[in-house]
């Protein structure tokens, strides 16, 4: 039986159909097809927590027509966030962060934050918001992904000096690996056993 969450089914349908593409020779080689994946969904709903999380962070700002939504109907709330893609591929994605401390202590109530618990962990940025920042955002960009793309390979372990395997272990350095209590104590890490 499928996964009944949409996440699952429309990550599967996408792999599929790029499986489909390769195998009926559809993707031409030396082209490059880019596109921008633009107004995300701000929230998604975690079964785990029961209710509805930041899918980015907390800190991305809702498209301006639905800031009114933010508290209301989190389901239909788009974010000001963005991917560029390749050929399929993700190769950058970022946001536009909140800036005022109105919206962001709506985002904080959108979440489930009491404004007490919110001042206590944020206290310092709504407090900064109040003498005024610049809008602002950034991107981030995956280079292993375009030299990736460059040397025409499938997946970015080709390209990654220490790719990690599965299990998030690296195999060339056997990391994770033992650490020495001079280091645990450096850091005030304690192992209980």
């Amino acid at each position: 039986m499928a996964d009944p969450s949409n996440d699952v089914v429309f990550a599967s349908l996408g792999a599929l159909r790029c499986e489909c593409a390769k195998r009926l020779n559809l993707i031409e080689d030396g082209v490059y097809k880019f596109v921008w994946i633009t107004q995300f969904p701000l929230f998604e709903y975690s079964q785990e927590e029961d209710r509805y999380v930041a899918k980015h962070h907390p800190f991305t700002a809702p498209m301006d027509e639905d800031i009114d939504l933010l508290e209301k109907d989190k389901k239909s709330c788009r974010a000001k966030a963005y991917d560029i893609v390749l050929n399929g591929s993700e190769l950058g994605g970022g946001s536009i962060r909140i800036n005022t401390p109105e919206l962001q202590q709506s985002m904080f109530r959108a979440l489930g934050f009491s404004d007490k618990d919110a001042t206590e962990r944020f206290g310092h940025l709504i407090e900064a918001f109040k003498y005024g920042a610049p809008p602002h955002g950034g991107i981030a960009y995956g280079l292993d992904r375009i030299v990736m793309h460059l040397a025409g390979l499938d997946t970015i372990r080709d390209v990654i000096a220490f790719p990690k395997v599965q299990n998030a272990s690296e195999l060339m350095t056997a990391c994770p690996d033992v650490v020495d209590e001079k280091q645990l104590n450096e850091l005030g890490i304690g192992i209980k056993a």
